[in-house]
């Protein structure tokens, strides 16, 4: 990323969200005398507060609100605190004239928005919102929430392409994570097996599937974190929610099968409980140096 593209790319949306018009919506206000009235609806305000959260220069919020006093949009009145200082207030007519531009700026959001095909739009906002963590240093958090269309394809095609690049394994490993996601669709049983998506800014950054063995056994399957997610503790958060789940439907005990080298998950596995009962070698998904594991865990 150069320069140059977050140039581009400010050119492009200040053009499509009409900031570069003379005057915003079609008002006779500018995009920042409305932004002083937005700061305003919530409630009175003293004029250095006002000018910090703006961060406007002293001169120029003060010949606004000389704008605004003179329109009758705002009141100014000595703070009962620091009578050096001033409170702004809207005034009816204020409100009246940003509760107008308010709705009219929800109407030219929605119509852009109109252009875009539903199932984008919360791509679209999770971009928003990772730019604005990105840019404002804000720490990541995650969300756990249950598998919703196209989750599946995420899976298979996440775990194909991440164990190929990190592990060296072969497209007969994404052809197995298939079978699953296909079995765990076609023989699912709400009250006994659930899977869970791992999100970070609204986009997919791990997963887990919890399914029926037996009667008294669960199954703990396709635990994946994507790397830029790791480190904020989601593993272990999702097997932790995959036990849980186990224990409310009423299993006694939960295994799962992985293979030899794979040093986080063993980590997971490991601080949640489990212990290895069986480790054989075997050639498995193009590799000869690897063994076939079975952990499990009393519920």
């Amino acid at each position: 990323m150069t320069v140059a593209d977050v140039r581009a790319f400010n050119r492009f949306y200040t053009g499509v969200i009409g900031v570069l018009d003379r005057s915003y919506l079609a008002s006779p206000y500018s995009l920042t005398e409305v932004r002083v009235l937005f700061e305003l609806s919530a409630g009175p305000c003293e004029v250095p507060d006002l000018r910090a959260a703006l961060a406007l220069d002293a001169g120029y919020l003060s010949r606004i609100l000389t704008s605004f006093e003179r329109d009758g949009l705002v009141s100014r009145a000595p703070s009962s605190r620091d009578s050096r200082r001033h409170v702004v207030t809207l005034t009816p007519r204020g409100e009246s004239v940003f509760a107008d531009l308010n709705a009219r700026s929800d109407a030219e959001i929605g119509a852009l928005l109109d252009r875009v095909p539903p199932s984008d739009r919360l791509e679209l906002v999770a971009a928003m919102r990772r730019i604005e963590r990105l840019l404002t240093g804000t720490p990541r958090s995650y969300v756990l929430r249950p598998l919703r269309p196209g989750d599946l394809g995420w899976v298979v095609n996440r775990h194909g392409a991440r164990y190929a690049e990190e592990h060296g394994f072969d497209q007969t490993f994404e052809a197995l994570v298939a079978r699953v996601a296909a079995e765990y669709v076609e023989h699912h049983s709400p009250d006994h097996e659930a899977a869970w998506i791992a999100e970070v800014d609204g986009e997919p950054v791990g997963s887990i599937f919890c399914v029926r063995d037996d009667d008294r056994t669960a199954r703990l399957r396709l635990l994946l974190v994507e790397p830029a997610a790791r480190g904020l503790g989601i593993g272990a958060r999702l097997v932790e929610e995959c036990l849980r789940f186990a224990r409310r439907a009423g299993y006694r005990r939960m295994v799962l099968w992985t293979v030899s080298g794979l040093a986080a998950s063993r980590h997971i596995y490991e601080k949640a409980g489990f212990t290895l009962d069986k480790s054989t070698p075997d050639h498995l998904y193009g590799r000869d140096d690897l063994e076939a594991q079975t952990w499990s865990l009393d519920l």
